[in-house]
């Protein structure tokens, strides 16, 4: 069987996801520790560039489009579709439809990333190339056809290399060549393997707050890192939450961002879990 974009392309996409973003990373450490060349404009670049970008995978991909758990107006569902697609994750209903895959077998043999069942090293990105072109197109037609019915996200499936792209040349843009280095691949670096963590390390470290059939859990620092994503188990044990953070004291900046757009009209139609159902599945 075809791997994601067949055997003869594994190489170019490991190059784009792991070869390209650690040695950018690796280069951009070395010039600044032992050249000094790293300045305020490059940290602010790569600050602003990581933040809106993971945000347009946990808010847009994630909570929007898989999820379902707000509405907006197609002028906001662009900007996030176009800032997740800058992550180089992959085309928009790929994602969603392995993600929607991944919540109905988590930690089945059916699982695309399941560490339980293949290891913490298949789970964080090793199922990336191990992935048939067969099993995105069953997942597709399973999971994603609700998606073919919204023409922007259609096209902004169709244009993902386009807005990865884009990302790059926006760093470029603002800093040169180091700001291309530190908004362009050291922060590819970050998104993808914070990302990739909620996949592998939430689902092996970390405590949980409510009974799922799953191993999910709730991990502190990929809260952090990656927008509220890392309260893992709350998210499998309430899916179409908007909010993964279900305690004070759980920093879930995706949630937060959801709220304030929520306050000024860009949103609207948020889910939220009732207290009631909080109580009936938390952990005794």
């Amino acid at each position: 069987m075809k791997r994601i974009f067949s055997w003869s392309y594994v190489p170019v996409y490991f190059l784009l996801l792991i070869v390209l973003p650690t040695a950018g990373t690796l280069l951009a450490a070395y010039l600044a520790i032992f050249k000094g060349m790293i300045s305020w404009s490059d940290i602010i670049i790569f600050t602003v560039m990581y933040v809106i970008t993971e945000l347009g995978v946990t808010v847009g991909y994630h909570r929007m489009l898989v999820h379902q758990s707000f509405q907006t107006n197609p002028v906001v569902k662009f900007i996030f579709l176009m800032l997740g697609s800058m992550t180089m994750q992959g085309p928009a209903i790929n994602w969603a439809s392995i993600h929607l895959k991944h919540h109905a077998f988590t930690d089945d043999h059916e699982d695309p990333h399941s560490p339980t069942m293949k290891g913490w090293l298949h789970s964080h990105f090793g199922w990336i190339f191990s992935t048939t072109q067969e099993e995105v197109e069953e997942a597709r037609k399973t999971f994603g056809r609700k998606f073919y019915q919204d023409k922007l996200i259609v096209f902004m499936n169709n244009t993902f290399f386009l807005w990865t792209v884009l990302g790059f040349v926006i760093s470029y843009l603002l800093g040169g060549w180091t700001g291309l280095l530190w908004g362009g691949f050291v922060r590819l670096f970050f998104t993808l393997h914070v990302t990739w963590s909620v996949n592998s390390v939430c689902h092996i470290f970390g405590s949980r707050l409510f009974n799922t059939t799953d191993e999910s859990k709730n991990n502190f620092v990929i809260g952090l890192l990656a927008m509220g994503e890392g309260w893992h188990n709350n998210h499998h044990a309430f899916p179409r939450s908007a909010f993964h953070g279900m305690r004070w004291w759980q920093i879930d900046f995706s949630g937060y961002l959801i709220r304030g757009m929520e306050a000024i009209h860009l949103v609207k139609n948020v889910y939220r879990v009732p207290e009631k159902v909080l109580a009936e599945k938390a952990v005794k």
